[in-house]
């Protein structure tokens, strides 16, 4: 039976292992990586690390089945993971010019992505959420980012934003039925928001 709780460092390795079940568009993305935290390193471990906001995973016998992480402050949290998360991650991952998901990954790591300028004024919070197959079509998605949205709104946070790859049309279509809207485009992605005030 699948269950919502507070995520903790404990949950970090099911955590980094649903992103990488999930990695691909919601698909599998264990073929394209031979490192398989790379994903984790970069949408995973800085939300439990840092520890602030909601993070939530959903749970079973099983494990991790998902989850969803977030931050109240974008332009905060990119600072934090400046000084902090990603120094000793760009030591152990040299920048290279290689064309594999793996060094794109990388990439990210020495020159992370930040949110586009102005979209923080409206939106400052934003999400992550990935649900393996089995935790999906059960109501847990919404139910954690409803469980968000009240915390936000309950902390005087305006709005929220996230990234879905433009491919996952399933998910665009998830998001714009609670509420959320095409606020922007990154690379081959879409950038959804809510106004939450």
């Amino acid at each position: 039976m699948l269950r919502v709780e507070t995520a903790g460092l404990h949950d970090l390795a099911g955590a980094y292992r649903t992103c990488l079940l999930t990695g691909d568009a919601g698909q599998d993305a264990s073929p394209l990586h031979r490192d398989p935290d790379l994903l984790g390193h970069v949408y995973v471990g800085p939300y439990l690390a840092q520890g602030r906001g909601t993070q939530l995973v959903a749970v079973d016998e099983q494990g991790v089945a998902g989850y969803l992480l977030s931050t109240d402050d974008t332009r905060a949290f990119e600072a934090w993971a400046e000084r902090t998360w990603w120094p000793p991650l760009r030591e152990r991952y040299p920048l290279n010019e290689g064309d594999t998901a793996d060094d794109a990954l990388i990439r990210l790591i020495h020159q992370p992505e930040l949110a586009p300028a102005g979209l923080t004024d409206r939106f400052p919070a934003h999400l992550h959420i990935d649900l393996q197959e089995r935790a999906r079509g059960t109501g847990l998605g919404r139910a954690m980012i409803e469980r968000l949205l009240a915390d936000l709104r309950a902390r005087g946070v305006p709005g929220v934003h996230l990234e879905v790859a433009t491919q996952n049309t399933n998910a665009i279509g998830f998001y714009g039925h609670l509420g959320f809207i095409r606020v922007g485009a990154g690379h081959e992605a879409v950038l959804m928001g809510l106004e939450l005030a």
